[in-house]
């Protein structure tokens, strides 16, 4: 790290998706009030992610991100979470047996509050105001004073992490995550589901294969690994007041930000002059990086080594979100490019946000067929370079919503809204996450 970088020399930067406190006192605030605050992660746990996602980047183990696109305050609760992470077990169970290879699980969970926006201001009715962009800095209300940035937010967004958090250590460690509960993982609305039937049959083959190992002497109470898993949480590195305030110095004089395992920057922020950038360049978690068709392989390159100049591996994870119609186009040229330059990169498919439309009767929406052939382009487009698919990014959640189309279950537009619940972008439903990791770890097999 450059002995000119220090967790507040993003301040000198332009900043783009920002907002603008008219209180700038009770900011300050706030941000020293965090800075006192118990880390909600720690550097350990962010380096056994790193040397987890090392294994990722040389084909030894596969990679599994997902979560809500904005975490907020009012559907916070127990359920929500533990539905979602049932879902991730099911993918990485799903994943792992088809693929044969040990899944490493990311949420996008307990941080992901911030959401950059492609318009300063949204127009209802004639009314003009500021766009929402997550709890964390203003409400989705439509009001003029719901609309107002409140540094206030940043407390309650860290003690929701911080409940957040507690819930899925426990979670992994207290015996939800045991894979004799593979059958318990399957959420009712999902039991009626085509793909049931191939989810039961792979969960009884699991049985089978711990009853062998059972009488053989190997069980939960001598392996934690069939009891407990690792689970790491992620969220976009874009309010930069609150990463700072949760950035800690180790014992042995690295910087990371606490408020997460690892940090991505987003497509919208990914200037080399940018706050964004100089603020991830210097703290020792790792990195996620957004790349969109719109990235120019230079500057991605220069990106890379600013952000990895060890070329660490485990360190980079290039989340590739092209859309459907254009990673055929734009993909392949980039992959070359980096790979021929030796960068120890992960590659990780966004198969969610280069595929959102509008509907006829005003939704915002994702077709899972979309999503699917992004994702399918995006393995072959591996095979044919001889690279390697390193994992997957989803906007996805536990809860039976009705916002993405299609899928097993036929979702069409007049569906969106019995149940569009989400408070930014459309999510799969647990139905059609499931779907998608039996495609994926089909893929894995083939190759």
């Amino acid at each position: 790290m450059s002995t000119n970088w220090s967790p507040a020399s993003w301040r000198k930067k332009p900043a783009k998706q920002m907002p603008s406190y008219p209180d700038s006192a009770a900011l300050k605030r706030v941000e020293s009030e965090l800075s006192k605050q118990p880390p909600l992660v720690f550097a350990g746990e962010a380096r056994q992610l790193k040397a987890a996602l090392a294994k990722v980047s040389k084909g030894q183990a596969f990679l599994l991100q997902g979560g809500d696109c904005a975490e907020s305050f009012s559907e916070f609760n127990s359920s929500h979470i533990r539905d979602t992470f049932k879902v991730m077990l099911q993918m990485a169970v799903v994943l792992t047996y088809g693929g044969q290879l040990p899944v490493v699980k990311i949420g996008r969970m307990a941080g992901q509050f911030a959401k950059p926006r492609s318009d300063d201001f949204e127009t209802i009715d004639g009314v003009k105001l500021p766009s929402y962009r997550g709890d964390i800095i203003n409400g989705i209300e439509f009001t003029e004073k719901a609309r107002i940035p409140d540094p206030m937010r940043l407390i309650k967004a860290y003690h929701q992490s911080a409940s957040t958090l507690n819930l899925l250590r426990a979670y992994a460690a207290g015996g939800l995550a045991d894979l004799h509960q593979v059958h318990s993982w399957n959420l009712d609305f999902v039991k009626q589901s085509p793909l049931s039937k191939r989810y039961e049959q792979m969960s009884n083959d699991i049985d089978s294969t711990l009853a062998f190992m059972n009488a053989c002497g190997i069980h939960p109470s001598n392996t934690p690994q069939i009891r407990e898993t690792s689970f790491y949480t992620s969220h976009e590195a874009l309010l930069l007041q609150y990463e700072e305030a949760l950035t800690r110095q180790d014992d042995y004089g690295d910087w990371y930000d606490c408020a997460a395992h690892m940090l991505w920057i987003g497509d919208r922020t990914r200037q080399l002059d940018g706050a964004h950038v100089e603020f991830c360049r210097g703290i020792n978690n790792p990195l996620g990086l957004k790349a969109g068709p719109s990235t120019n392989p230079d500057e991605l390159l220069t990106l890379i080594d600013t952000l990895n100049p060890e070329n660490e591996p485990g360190r980079l994870n290039i989340i590739v979100r092209m859309g459907a119609d254009k990673i055929a186009d734009h993909f392949p040229e980039i992959l070359r490019r980096v790979s021929a330059e030796g960068k120890q990169v992960v590659w990780s498919s966004d198969p969610m946000h280069g595929n959102t439309i509008k509907t006829s009767n005003g939704f915002k929406t994702r077709s899972v067929e979309s999503v699917l052939t992004e994702v399918k382009h995006f393995f072959a487009i591996h095979k044919a370079e001889g690279t390697i698919p390193g994992g997957i990014h989803f906007e996805m959640t536990g809860r039976d919503v009705t916002e993405c189309i299609g899928g097993a279950f036929q979702i069409t537009e007049t569906d969106l809204a019995d149940r569009y619940h989400t408070h930014c972008d459309p999510r799969l439903n647990a139905n059609q996450a499931l779907e998608l990791a039996f495609l994926i770890a089909d893929s894995i097999k083939n190759d």
